[in-house]
């Protein structure tokens, strides 16, 4: 299995003149800092990968270890083109992919460990709060069946933590592929949910800390959790 962390955007909401993986925390890591170490806590460091655009001179030179893969558009493609990318270099692998400001408890990754191991895709999901502005989701038959900001009555929040099978993998890249420039990766799978078939599971991680730092109140948030 590979990893992948997206972490090509600006940032903007944020409001740092650097990447916002490289935000420090209270704890004295960084967002992708804290990232790394957990993941590398249950897996390999030679399979983590990170998606990089917006002066990632930075994030290379903070983690020359990782490997790296460069979006030249990232400040007019979304998080779709930043995957796709990835995907496209792991076509034969299942891959573990989450967002560069995703702050997380490692304790969580035994969760989804059951799931890595009997090749099912899925998405990470919170189903303790469903907030208007984040991508929330649906079930049909055991199965997610929408996946978008746009949700109605959402069962809860995609966390920003996700796994597709080597399997399924082709799928989604075909589904990415078509997305516009401007679209979430969320988009990609719902379609091929729709289009192909495609199993995604809904794993529930609520019972450990784990949350995307978008805004300053969000880093707050994350400083008293993370400490």
């Amino acid at each position: 299995m590979k990893i992948i962390i997206l972490a090509a955007g600006i940032g903007s909401r944020l409001g740092n003149p650097f990447p916002k993986p490289l935000t420090a925390l209270n704890n004295g890591k960084s967002i992708m800092g804290m990232q790394v170490e957990n993941l590398t806590t249950h897996f390999n460091i030679d399979d983590v990968s990170v998606v990089v655009g917006f002066k990632k001179d930075l994030i290379m030179e903070r983690f020359p270890e990782l490997t790296y893969i460069y979006n030249p558009f990232f400040d007019r493609t979304n998080t779709s083109k930043s995957l796709v990318k990835a995907l496209k270099k792991n076509k034969n692998e299942s891959v573990l992919w989450l967002n560069g400001d995703v702050v997380f408890d490692e304790k969580l990754l035994t969760i989804l460990n059951p799931f890595i191991n009997k090749e099912q895709s899925f998405v990470a999901v919170n189903t303790s709060k469903v907030a208007e502005e984040e991508v929330k989701y649906t079930l049909k038959a055991d199965y997610i069946d929408q996946l978008s900001k746009t949700v109605k009555n959402g069962l809860g929040e995609a966390v920003g933590i996700n796994y597709i099978a080597s399997k399924d993998i082709q799928f989604l890249i075909n589904r990415l592929e078509g997305c516009d420039d401007n679209d979430y990766f969320e988009r990609g799978l719902e379609i091929a949910i729709e289009k192909d078939g495609l199993k995604v599971c809904a794993v529930d991680i609520s019972a450990y800390d784990c949350m995307e730092v978008d805004f300053k109140e969000d880093l707050e948030n994350a400083n008293n959790l993370f400490r």
